[in-house]
């Protein structure tokens, strides 16, 4: 079972950005966090992570009929980004939308994600256990369909 976690504008920055929305965390500790527990689920977890959106949208169309899984956290694109949603939309694999703060508690222009309606599941505000949570139900979805 091969998961892909996206990761969008701005997330290489984690543990220089608002700790209090983001933690302490870094990319590459959260990343290696997601990967274990993959493992330990049976999974094999591929990371991506970009600044430039149509680089996230080609990596989604690359992934049509080779991901099982994807869990994306496309960042501010959340909020906006059409073409990214359109690209999710194609996949046939289960889709987890993460946001390691809660986007719904924030700025207004935070709170509407224009990818929620093509993603099978949102996680919002649990931080790093939201990406753990996120591995589960995708273990659990995957292991019910497949």
């Amino acid at each position: 079972m091969t998961i892909y976690l996206l990761h969008g504008c701005n997330l290489d920055m984690l543990g220089r950005r608002r700790q209090e929305h983001y933690g302490g965390i870094t990319l590459q500790m959260l990343e290696n966090e997601v990967v274990r527990k993959g493992r330990e689920l049976g999974m094999k977890v591929r990371s991506f992570q970009t600044n430039h959106e149509g680089d996230l949208v080609e990596k989604i169309h690359e992934l049509v009929d080779r991901a099982d899984g994807i869990v994306i956290n496309p960042g501010a694109w959340t909020h906006y980004s059409y073409a990214i949603r359109d690209a999710l939309e194609i996949l046939d694999a289960p889709v987890a939308e993460v946001h390691l703060s809660d986007i719904y508690a924030r700025e207004e222009w935070r709170r509407r994600s224009v990818i929620s309606d093509v993603c099978a599941v949102t996680i919002a505000g649990k931080g790093l256990q939201g990406y753990v949570e996120a591995l589960e139900w995708l273990a659990a979805e995957i292991g019910s369909t497949g």
